[in-house]
Order: C-alpha cells, then sequence, then structure tokens
C-alpha cells in the first residue's frame, strides 16, 4: 500500500514549508495520512489482514504523536494541517 513516487511528490510539495523541505512534521503527517487512508479502504474488504492492521495501528500512533509535537511547538501550522487533512476534531 505504499504512495507511488507521483502521488509522494504531489503531497510534499503541497505541505512543505521551505523549497528544501521534505521532512517536517507537517509533510510527515500529511504523508501518514495518505497511507492511512488507502489502507482503511484495503481493510474494507480484507477483514482478516491482521498483520496489515497491526501496521495500521502503528501509523496511527505515529501520526498522533507527530501531531501532539506541532500542537506543542507550532500551533498554527497545527491547525491548518488538520483542517487541510481533515482529521481530528
Amino acid at each position: 500500500m505504499a504512495l507511488h513516487k507521483e502521488e509522494k511528490a504531489q503531497i510534499i510539495q503541497y505541505f512543505k514549508g521551505s523549497e528544501l523541505d521534505t521532512g517536517s512534521s507537517e509533510v510527515q503527517v500529511a504523508l501518514l495520512t495518505f497511507r492511512i487512508n488507502r489502507l482503511t479502504e484495503h481493510f474494507k474488504s480484507h477483514k482478516k489482514d491482521y498483520h496489515g492492521q497491526r501496521g495500521l495501528v502503528r501509523m496511527v500512533n505515529r501520526r498522533r504523536k507527530l501531531l501532539d509535537y506541532l500542537k506543542r511547538t507550532k500551533e498554527e501550522s497545527y491547525k491548518k494541517i488538520i483542517s487541510d487533512l481533515g482529521i481530528r476534531k
């Protein structure tokens, strides 16, 4: 369920902060969100893929930790990314 090169480049282009930014917290959260969304679609038809579900839980936890970090350090960036991606309240 990996992202294709073009999709990944497009996501990075939209969420990057500067020209050379490819690994900031905002970009990581966006990439994880798109992978999580793709996996949840996969699990709708493959209900017994328990090993994949474990990976999904790990991704969700990693995204939650990154979002907590963003909320703690850059509140404006946190609010912008959750509204852009449609996650949380």
